[in-house]
C-alpha cells in the first residue's frame, strides 16, 4: 500500500496482484457503500484470472461462443469485456463530488492517462466520443467501465499489455462486432506490469489531484 498526500486530500494506492474478479468487485462495492465524506480515495491495481464480465445493460448475445471462461454479470457501465493475466486493471475508488468532476470528465481523464502513457512509448492513440476507450489504428487497447453510487465511483480501466487476446474472439468486445483488439507488446514494446501501471497512475493522479 502506498499513501500519497496531495494538496487537498489523501490518495491510497493498493497493489492487489493476481486475483479472481468477483471478490475484488464485491470489495469495491463494500468500500463504496461504507465510505464517508472523509474517506480517502483509493486506486487498486490488479490482474485478473480469465473472466468475461457483462455491464449493467450487457446483452448475452455478445457472448458468441460458449467457453470454459466464467461469465459474471457486473454492475459497471458498458457491455461485455474480457480480463486476464497480462492486462493492467486499475480500479478508481474516488469521490467525484469532492474532486469537482462529473462522470464524463472522469472518463476523459482515464482515456487521456492511457493515451499519454502510450505516447511515452512513441505510440499514437486516441479516444472516440461515442465509444469510450483508447484506440490505435481502429484497434482497441484500453477499456473503461464505471459505476457511480451516491458520489463514490468504482470499477475503472483495463489496459492490454502482454496477454492472450484469443479470448476476445469469443465476444463482441464492448458490444461491437468486428472490433479488433490490440496490446502494447504487439508494437514490440515490452513493459513490466508494475512499471506500466505506475505510469498510468502518474497521469491519473496528476489530472485529479494537482
Amino acid at each position: 500500500m502506498k499513501i500519497i498526500h496531495t494538496h487537498n486530500s489523501t490518495l491510497i494506492i493498493r497493489q492487489l496482484g493476481l486475483q479472481y474478479y468477483e471478490p475484488v468487485w464485491r470489495a469495491m462495492q463494500d468500500f463504496t457503500q461504507k465510505r464517508g465524506e472523509d474517506t480517502p480515495d483509493e486506486l487498486w491495481i490488479v490482474e485478473h484470472y480469465p473472466v468475461y464480465t457483462l455491464g449493467l445493460a450487457g446483452k448475452r448475445e455478445h457472448l458468441l461462443t460458449v467457453t470454459d471462461i466464467p461469465v459474471i454479470q457486473s454492475d459497471r457501465g458498458g457491455q461485455v469485456t474480457y480480463h486476464g493475466p497480462g492486462q493492467v486493471v486499475i480500479y478508481i475508488l474516488i469521490d467525484i463530488k469532492r474532486l469537482g468532476i462529473d462522470l464524463r470528465r472522469l472518463v476523459t481523464i482515464l482515456e487521456q492517462a492511457m493515451i499519454n502513457t502510450l505516447a511515452d512509448y512513441g505510440v499514437v492513440a486516441y479516444a472516440k466520443a461515442k465509444a469510450p476507450g483508447v484506440y490505435i489504428e481502429e484497434k482497441k487497447i484500453g477499456s473503461i467501465g464505471l459505476r457511480i453510487k451516491n458520489t463514490g465511483c468504482y470499477h475503472g480501466l483495463s489496459f492490454n499489455n502482454d496477454m492472450d487476446l484469443q479470448a476476445f474472439k469469443h465476444i463482441n468486445p464492448c458490444g461491437f462486432s468486428h472490433l479488433e483488439i490490440t496490446q502494447l507488446c504487439d508494437f514490440n514494446i515490452k513493459v513490466e506490469f508494475n512499471d506500466l501501471s505506475t505510469q498510468i497512475i502518474h497521469f491519473i493522479k496528476a489530472a485529479l489531484y494537482s
